[in-house]
C-alpha cells in the first residue's frame, strides 16, 4: 500500500482549522457546492465543522469530470450534473478535494456566476504545485500537498481508494 502522507487525525485537524478560517466569511444563507465526486468527503466534513463554528450553510453539488479513470486531466471538463438549488443573488462556497490543473474549479465558478450568484468563494482540501499560473486560485486551502499522485479522502486511482480515511501517495 502506498505511503501515508496525512493520517485521519491530521485530516480532521486541517478541516477544523479550515472551518475556523472560512466561518467569518460565510453565513447560513451561503450555498456550499461540493464538486463531485471527490469533493464530497471534504464538503461533508467541512460543513459539519462549520456547524460547530455556528454556521449552517445550504448544500448543493455539481458533478464534473476531467480525469475519467486516468491519472492526468484530459484538459477539458464535462458537466455530468449541474446545480439543483437556485443560487441567484446568493453567496456560494465551492468545495473540492484537490486543486491541480484548476479546470474543475474554474468551470464550476463560471457556471455558478452564470447562474446569478452574488459572490463565489472556493475551498479545497489539497492544493498541489503546478508548473504554470492557473486561471483561478482557491480562496481557502487546507493543505499544501506535494506534487505526487494522491489517493484517499475522496481522491482516487481509477475509482479506487476514495474511501481511505487517510491520504496516501502513489
Amino acid at each position: 500500500m502506498p505511503r501515508v502522507l496525512l493520517s485521519e487525525q491530521e485530516i480532521a485537524a486541517l478541516v477544523e482549522a479550515s472551518a475556523a478560517k472560512i466561518a467569518p466569511h460565510v453565513s447560513d444563507d451561503t450555498v456550499c457546492v461540493a464538486l463531485l465526486t471527490g469533493g464530497i468527503w471534504f464538503a461533508a466534513d467541512l460543513m459539519r465543522a462549520l456547524s460547530r463554528q455556528g454556521v449552517n450553510c445550504l448544500f448543493d453539488a455539481i458533478w464534473l469530470g476531467s480525469y475519467d479513470d486516468a491519472r492526468e486531466s484530459r484538459g477539458s471538463v464535462t458537466v455530468r450534473a449541474g446545480l439543483q438549488r437556485g443560487v441567484g443573488g446568493k453567496q456560494v462556497l465551492i468545495i473540492d478535494d484537490v486543486f491541480d490543473s484548476g479546470l474543475s474549479l474554474l468551470e464550476s465558478a463560471r457556471m455558478i456566476r452564470e447562474a446569478g450568484a452574488a459572490s463565489v468563494l472556493t475551498a479545497v482540501f489539497a492544493s498541489k504545485p503546478w508548473p504554470s499560473q492557473r486561471a483561478l486560485e482557491p480562496d481557502f486551502v487546507a493543505w499544501e500537498a506535494p506534487a505526487e499522485f494522491l489517493i484517499g479522502y475522496g481522491m482516487d486511482d481509477a475509482g479506487r481508494f476514495r474511501g481511505l480515511p487517510e491520504i496516501r501517495s502513489v
